[in-house]
């Protein structure tokens, strides 16, 4: 007589990396709260002004006019524009800027930080070198030097903010590279005759990935500060609205418009901390020796 075959026990389907990221991210509730709030953000930023039609640029009522005073539910700066209008229309500006920004630094420094880790020796040597001199070099200084040398527009903006916040990003990918060139599975490749390139951009940059996605998505909210900083100074584009324009404007008037400089403030605020708890659930979602945290 045959014994009764046990029980077959289920296999669990394999989950892929990219679900079970998405699925800790979700789990960090103040992450997905940044998320939210910078989708609301990046959306008023794109359909406000086909909503809201005020120009940021016209004078719209009585300067000085405080939050709730009139029509214009924030308010007007020294010039009687409406902060509503500006906070909108400055709000696709700004996030311009710290998009590009970010871009620029992140492929500047994971090219450098590629190439020094990956070849090492003299190559390794000189990129570091390089690294280091803009490393010391006062970020804000540099920066404004590039700004003044040339026309301060928009673009120009993006490019000296990006080309002077790569060094931390090239340290990083440099070190991760290292790490990763050693892995079997680069040696089984380059073993197989595979190109450099290929091993750069296929194998090692693929799977040194998950803390340069951290600090890409940290460098936003840098590249958003240094905006704000660098029109705070004056230094921003005459034909255009920012968050940092807004507050560089009405500086001098704070004690009395001090909405013309908290308003814009506080937005920026918000925006970077949105920023930096996206990044701290990416960096949570993305690193296996996180997640049980």
């Amino acid at each position: 007589m045959s014994q009764p075959s046990a029980p077959e026990v289920p296999v669990p389907e394999p989950v892929s990396p990219a679900r079970q990221a998405w699925r800790m991210f979700r789990a960090h509730h103040a992450a997905m709260a940044g998320l939210a709030f910078l989708g609301f953000i990046c959306l008023v930023s794109i359909v406000g002004p086909y909503l809201y039609t005020v120009s940021p640029r016209d004078m719209v009522w009585a300067p000085f006019t405080p939050p709730g005073a009139s029509q214009y539910i924030l308010g007007t700066d020294y010039l009687g524009r409406d902060l509503l209008a500006g906070l909108i229309n400055g709000g696709r500006i700004t996030i311009t800027v710290g998009l590009t920004a970010a871009l620029i630094a992140v492929t500047i420094g994971v090219t450098v930080g590629a190439f020094a880790g990956f070849f090492g020796g003299q190559v390794d040597n000189i990129l570091m070198r390089i690294t280091e001199f803009f490393q010391v070099l006062p970020y804000l200084l540099f920066a404004m030097v590039v700004v003044m040398l040339f026309s301060p527009t928009i673009i120009n903006i993006s490019i000296a903010i990006g080309i002077v916040s790569w060094t931390d990003m090239a340290r990083l990918t440099r070190g991760e590279f290292m790490r990763v060139r050693e892995m079997d599975y680069v040696k089984a490749e380059r073993s197989i005759g595979a190109r450099n390139a290929w091993l750069i951009w296929a194998v090692i940059l693929p799977n040194a990935a998950p803390p340069l996605i951290v600090v890409a998505a940290l460098a936003i909210g840098n590249a958003i500060l240094f905006e704000a900083g660098l029109s705070f100074l004056g230094l921003s584009d005459p034909n255009t609205m920012s968050w940092g324009r807004m507050i560089g404007d009405n500086r001098p008037f704070i004690l009395d418009n001090s909405w013309g400089v908290t308003l814009p403030g506080t937005i920026i605020f918000l925006t970077v901390l949105a920023v930096s708890l996206v990044g701290d659930g990416l960096n949570d979602a993305l690193n296996p020796k996180l997640r049980h945290r």
